[in-house]
């Protein structure tokens, strides 16, 4: 793993160039990426969500799109369109922004579902269908969506469903003092960002991808995760628990976070540091428990703490 650990941590150290104080949001990123998932940001405004988003397209030599999500927004405006060419007498087919590598959909809960759902097919199955035709997406693909939990008008909440379908969900959260004095020095004449390059190609990418299946899980700490994703389904304050989906996912990024720690296994501690972001936006809780004011991730916690680590 010595050489995948080196390809990760560099890869870490660009963005860390940008994003200030936020590793463990950092390395949630990049584990998703090396799952071939896709990121939720749930955050408050300014927070550098976008910028997390650029920062890892910049730091892979690979495509990348922007969409700024309107209630006007057309589920053509994203996966593309058949034109007619009247010279010809034939329609050609214009992508759309979503073939790319990295496709970041800014505040997605400020478009409709309809187009909302237009991304479903790109997300599972890296492809797109128009008009009775597929066609693939460039490999690798991630969609990073980002948006703003507080506010409500004229915004349309993601159903339960297409939650499940992102791998993770995350949050970047407020920079401490000393790290708002640090972000505010580095921007005082230019935006890091602006001097990000790459420091890894697409197929290094690509292979990093197809080693994380070969991280060694045992038995005992797949128990684990499956004791842990039932959990959820039987705790007083949910209504309804995370799905199969959600325990293949856990052992995927458990696998990826040993990898980005330099291991060839997994160990209960990566299973504990992924949990809350694969499972927490999996789970539906009882409105009583809504109305208290308690969040998934606390629910996601309480478990945790109360599953036996396997020895």
């Amino acid at each position: 793993m010595a050489e995948q650990k080196e390809g990760v941590a560099n890869l870490y150290g660009n963005i860390s160039k940008v994003i200030v104080g936020k590793k463990e949001s950092i390395i949630l990123t990049i584990a998703t990426m090396l799952c071939r998932g896709n990121l939720l940001i749930d955050d408050a405004p300014g927070l550098a969500k976008t910028m997390l988003a650029r920062t890892l397209a910049r730091s892979l030599d690979g495509d990348f799109k922007r969409i700024q999500c309107t209630p006007d927004l057309l589920p053509s405006d994203i996966t593309g369109v058949n034109i007619f060419n009247p010279k010809e007498c034939q329609f050609h087919f214009v992508p759309g922004p979503a073939f790319t590598n990295i496709l970041l959909a800014d505040e997605i809960n400020r478009t409709t579902p309809r187009t909302q759902s237009a991304l479903l097919e790109s997300m599972e199955e890296h492809q797109v269908s128009i008009d009775g035709k597929t066609y693939p997406l460039p490999e690798p693909f991630m969609l990073i969506a980002t948006q703003n939990p507080i506010e409500f008008t004229g915004t349309y909440p993601l159903p339960e469903a297409q939650l499940d379908r992102f791998f993770m969900r995350i949050a970047m959260g407020y920079p401490t003092e000393d790290e708002e004095i640090r972000i505010m020095e580095m921007q005082a004449k230019e935006h890091p960002v602006d001097k990000v390059t790459p420091v890894m190609a697409l197929d290094q990418m690509k292979g990093l991808q197809e080693k994380v299946c070969e991280v060694t899980i045992e038995a005992s700490v797949n128990r684990y995760i499956t004791s842990i994703v039932r959990a959820t389904r039987s705790h007083k304050d949910v209504a309804l628990g995370a799905s199969p989906r959600g325990s293949v996912a856990l052992m995927k990024a458990s696998q990826a976070l040993a990898m980005i720690a330099g291991r060839d296994f997994v160990t209960p501690q990566q299973v504990k540091q992924a949990a809350k972001a694969v499972l927490a936006h999996r789970l539906v809780l009882k409105q009583q428990t809504r109305l208290g004011g308690k969040k998934a991730e606390q629910v996601v916690e309480e478990i945790v703490n109360n599953v036996a680590v396997p020895v």
